[in-house]
């Protein structure tokens, strides 16, 4: 994927914001993300161990480069101020195996960075979604995408 490397600007509204985040994301811009990432920044999967700090969010990620893809695809986006609500289906990419789920994600931006990123999904569909990736990578007609 292209990298996209932004910085933040003031112009730009709180969905805009977690727009430009998710698409870093995805991108493994990793210069985006840092900009647009609070250094106090929390990032919290729910029933997972929560991370803090800005750095140590990105050498997470930095640490999947080239072994994990993630592609996703906003459903619906609204926001409240500072707090974005998106919904949307992932891709979690590792190899061949693709496991494809839904996941809602809350966001507080202040000042034009991320300062929450708080994503729920279900573990049960999860689970499904690595049982179909796995049958997926052998059957590939068995391979979910968006």
């Amino acid at each position: 994927m292209t990298k996209i490397t932004q910085i933040p600007r003031a112009d730009l509204d709180a969905v805009e914001v977690v727009e430009t985040f998710l698409h870093a994301v995805q991108a493994d811009d990793f210069t985006t993300v840092a900009a647009f990432a609070d250094e106090s920044l929390v990032w919290q999967n729910v029933g997972l161990p929560t991370l803090r700090g800005r750095d140590r969010i990105v050498r997470a990620m930095r640490a999947g480069e080239g072994r994990l893809e993630i592609q996703m695809r906003i459903r619906r986006i609204a926001a409240d101020g500072g707090t974005v609500l998106v919904e949307r289906t992932d891709a979690w990419i590792i190899g061949r195996v693709r496991m494809q789920l839904w996941v809602c994600g809350v966001f507080e931006v202040r000042h034009g960075q991320v300062v929450l990123w708080r994503d729920y999904f279900d573990y049960l569909t999860l689970a499904r979604a690595a049982v179909r990736g796995l049958i997926g990578a052998v059957f590939p007609a068995v391979k979910k995408t968006f």
